[in-house]
């Protein structure tokens, strides 16, 4: 791929380029708009000039309140903002008004959700979602944490943030801040409120809710009981694999000191501690929780395996610049606009009153920059997948919940749900000493554990156990401290302390500085539990259970500094061997594909000789190569089929090298058989509570399961999970399960009972015949008989679509808002990790949500893109102008000093002292 096929940034080619941008977004307004006369009568409320009433002014100059002095706004050809004050105060006043200017609809739906308060904007379609959040206390805990936890600098700086962003509000209506609230004003006379500090504090609850770690895996075990036995559930989680690295492969816990040391000798691991058998299953009543959860991830993106990212470092020693190399792309659900916003924020003299000079990634409504750099570091972030939270069944009654044989109160409170266009709702939230009672937000929940085996001294069951929900996240803690930290840090040490208060999410932190030093850092709140694993509902009437007071201390949380190897790899692996390690962090790991890979790449290169060079780092971020692939193929190839045409789509497979790129028919043939593979194998076995919606299947009956059938004397289920979470979803742990039994022919998962018209299947080729087959059918349907007209990309495209609206709203106003689809290749599991669910479809479910090389030291030759865009205005040219670049792996300059941006700079605003 290209490094950057783009004029540099101030070229008049790139500010020609601009324009013409420009005037194709007008034009494609105006025709637009007149669509929405003529198709459905908005005529009156739609126009021109309510679309181009909420641009934002990006010349001149304006006033802005409280400002102690002028601050300049320098955009680039695709309108990412460089700030250029001279107090902290005024530098964070100017980015909440910036990101306002560009994003305040998606501030303004994403604080409504944080606080349970989507009716307000929707209606009464979101009274249940509202609940469920009120219950979680997102916003409680943030109030509780601006309150009383987080510095005075921290507070200082959110106020300002806020204060730019209400001075943007002054005076505004509606429809002169997006062209949304003229659309919902059609049926809503919702008007936007005062942005509030507490209103970006709540943001990382939602993050943290989105990479809270094992939860699903704690619920999909327990469901499996129904199906599967206790060897069956173990084949399905398998352990890590022995030839996949860990991020940390040296070091243990100092005896002496007590601290982590990467050059220790490994003080024991947590060896073969499993869990007692408190609760050796949970009907599957547990599904209606997973549904409600289910809720929640379709406003954030889906919860699940495909929740990582690729983040490594590689010393200058071996690196074409002679500085570290720093690359990061988080994998996120894609939302439009990209839950991204690049900007930089810079004094225009470092000192004590003015103290940053960083720039990367931050989230519209959150002041700072959250991963990026500054002029001595920069670091990057990947889903640790720490082991974070536990549910456990409550023995509850009236008069409160049992723990140790006596009857405790609840804590309660109630809460007030006021409905757009209807009446407002109450709700009381209960808690016990472990944490919410999810199960009040269900009737199903309510008898959620009514059949649950538990350990003979376990309370009479009555109507059932209840749900409560113990997260380290509804603590109030310090992680809105830790981004400025992060944001002023000068060296490791600077990073570590930063680090330490980085608490929820807890993530892999990547790091590189100017003198040449790399590092690694696992931070977070990780709780330390009294019994048990996390793998399983913990009952929540006994005090052997729970946590113990305090988490792992940070002082014993892995870490490295300048390793042997010269390189740092993470991406969501294990974080260090369990027979290294004392600490458990989580039994859930991902299971390596994507880091190996990376690993594999970096660790040739540097064997060869060569250098790394900032193309090497870009390219490798696009790399399309199918793990799963390179073991099945073969195996498949030696199967002789005698039908004409799946012989004929089998063919496609001979020669491949396992490269998913978007033109290829191989990985699209290929990606069908894995489909049905794992559909046959594993996926009709699941219970229905995993399968996917629309997904049918007779089986033997269960009592509760359903209807019986003529057919045989079997039930027929239907799947009732959404198709983006259901399973099997064929990511590396899938990988790791088939790998395992590959080699067995005649294991009982290859076996299929006789159903109907198709023939019993009895052993590993039988079946993987019969996904052939399949899977031939499967994309004619899709693709059309002719093979020679397949492709990947065809099967497996993304489409972007506006968060609430573009999902909600009719469908014209669907297709205004949403853009796409995308042909892409890449696949899950690959370090290019454009995700699909196998149980689901080929649609992509996750994406890199950005890409960034940093080059150390050399700042303004770093490279980086949006998933979409810097603007949220759904008809601005900044709306998903970066979006075909990133789909080609092409990256933008990334200009970062005062020369580099002023030489990049096409629009400047300046803001004004009143």
């Amino acid at each position: 791929m290209p490094a950057n096929t783009t004029a540099p940034s101030g070229s008049s080619d790139a500010k020609t380029a601009g324009r013409k941008k420009g005037r194709r977004a007008r034009l494609f307004v105006i025709v637009l708009v007149l669509a929405l006369v003529a198709g459905v009568g908005f005529g009156a409320y739609w126009s021109v000039s309510t679309v181009r009433a909420s641009y934002p002014q990006t010349t001149g100059s304006t006033e802005l309140k409280g400002l102690t002095g002028d601050v300049d706004v320098k955009r680039d050809s695709y309108g990412i903002p460089q700030i250029y004050a001279d107090t902290d105060s005024d530098l964070f006043r100017a980015q909440g008004f910036v990101q306002a200017q560009d994003r305040f609809w998606e501030m303004d739906v994403r604080r409504h959700m944080t606080s349970g308060r989507l009716s307000e904007m929707f209606g009464a379609g979101q009274v249940e979602t509202d609940s469920f959040l009120r219950t979680l206390g997102w916003r409680k805990v943030a109030q509780e944490e601006y309150d009383t936890v987080l510095s005075e600098e921290t507070k200082k700086n959110l106020r300002s943030y806020a204060d730019g962003v209400n001075a943007y509000l002054e005076g505004k209506d509606g429809k002169d801040i997006s062209v949304e609230y003229a659309a919902l004003g059609l049926t809503n006379d919702y008007k936007p409120t005062e942005w509030t500090p507490v209103d970006s504090v709540a943001w990382l609850k939602a993050m943290a809710w989105d990479l809270r770690g094992n939860m699903q895996d704690e619920i999909d075990r327990s469901l499996m009981t129904s199906r599967l036995d206790a060897e069956q559930i173990k084949d399905l989680y398998p352990a890590y694999p022995e030839d996949h690295d860990p991020i940390v492969d040296q070091g243990g816990i100092d005896p002496v000191t007590g601290k982590f040391d990467p050059k220790a000798q490994p003080s024991g691991g947590i060896g073969s501690r499993t869990a007692e058998d408190a609760t050796a299953g949970v009907n599957t009543q547990l599904s209606a929780l997973s549904d409600t959860l289910d809720e929640i991830p379709a406003l954030l993106g889906p919860n699940g395996t495909g929740i990582g990212s690729n983040s490594w470092v590689v010393s200058g020693k071996y690196t074409a610049t002679g500085n570290p190399l720093l690359a990061n792309d988080p994998h996120l659900a894609p939302q439009l606009p990209s839950l991204w916003y690049q900007m930089g924020l810079h004094c225009r003299k470092v000192s004590a009153s003015c103290k940053y000079d960083t720039a990367g990634y931050t989230f519209s409504g959150m002041p700072g920059v959250i991963i990026g750099h500054n002029q001595n570091i920069a670091w990057g972030f990947t889903n640790l997948g720490a082991d974070v939270t536990d549910l456990f069944l409550e023995k509850v009654s009236a008069d409160g919940y049992q723990y140790d044989g006596r009857t405790e109160p609840f804590v309660s409170r109630e809460e007030t749900i006021k409905v757009a266009g209807g009446r407002s709702r109450k709700i009381t939230v209960r808690e016990t000493n472990n944490g919410p009672l999810l199960s009040d937000r269900s009737g199903e929940l309510e008898k959620v554990g009514k059949k649950a085996p538990v350990i003979n001294s376990a309370p009479d069951r009555g109507d059932g156990y209840a749900v409560a929900l113990k997260w380290t996240a509804l603590k109030a803690g310090h992680s809105m401290d830790a981004v400025f930290e992060l944001n002023r840090a000068k060296d490791f040490t600077s990073f570590r302390k930063a680090a330490a208060h980085f608490e929820v999410p807890s993530q892999n932190l990547v790091y590189a500085d100017t003198e040449g030093h790399i590092g690694y850092q696992a931070p977070g709140t990780i709780p330390v539990r009294l019994q048990g694993d996390g793998t399983l509902p913990s009952p929540g009437w006994s005090s052997k259970y729970g946590w113990e007071k305090e988490p792992i201390p940070f002082d014993e949380l892995p870490y490295e500094y300048d390793p042997e190897r010269g390189y740092i790899v993470t991406a969501n692996q294990a974080v260090i061997d369990d027979d290294k390690y004392p600490n458990l962090l989580t039994k859930d790991w991902g299971y390596g594909a994507r880091s190996q890979r990376i690993n594999d790449l970096v660790e040739s290169k540097i064997k060869g000789g060569g250098k790394i060079s900032t193309d090497d780092m870009q390219q490798l971020q696009m790399d399309n190569h199918s793990a799963i692939a390179a073991e099945l193929v073969p195996e498949l190839l030696k199967i002789g089929i005698s039908d004409k045409s799946v012989r004929e789509a089998q063919k496609l497979l001979e020669g491949w090298d396992y490269t998913q790129e978007s033109d290829s028919a191989a990985a699209a043939y290929f990606n069908g058989v894995w489909r049905n593979i794992l559909k046959l194998a594993f996926g009709d076995k699941l219970p229905k509570e995993m399968r996917a919606k629309g997904d049918c299947v007779y089986v033997e009956p269960v009592t509760g399961t359903g209807p019986v059938d003529d057919q045989d004397k079997l039930v027929r289920e239907c799947g009732q999970r959404a198709p983006d979470a259901a399973q099997p979803d064929g990511g590396d742990r899938w990988y790791e399960v088939v790998e395992n039994i590959l080699d067995d022919q005649d294991n009982d998962w290859w076996k299929v009972p006789a159903k109907g018209r198709e023939a019993a299947i009895d052993s590993r080729d039988e079946l993987f015949a019969r996904a052939m087959g399949d899977a031939r059918w499967e994309l004619t349907a899709e693709l059309g008989k002719d093979i020679s007209t397949w492709s990947w990309g065809r099967l497996h495209q993304l489409t972007l679509r506006n968060q609430t609206l573009g999902k909600e709203g009719p469908s014209l106003l669907q297709r205004a808002l949403n853009r796409g689809p995308w042909d892409l290749g890449g696949g899950e599991a690959a370090v290019n990790a454009s995700g699909w669910n196998a149980a689901g479809g080929y649609e992509v479910v996750w994406v890199p949500s950005m890409r960034m090389v940093v080059n150390v030291g050399d700042w303004d030759k770093s490279r980086w893109i949006n998933l979409t865009g810097a603007s949220g205005h759904a008809f601005s040219a900044h709306y998903t102008d970066q979006t075909d670049k990133w789909v080609d792996g092409e990256l933008l300059d990334w200009s970062y000093t005062a020369d580099g941006v002023d030489g990049s700079t096409v629009d400047t605003l300046t803001l004004r002292k009143p």
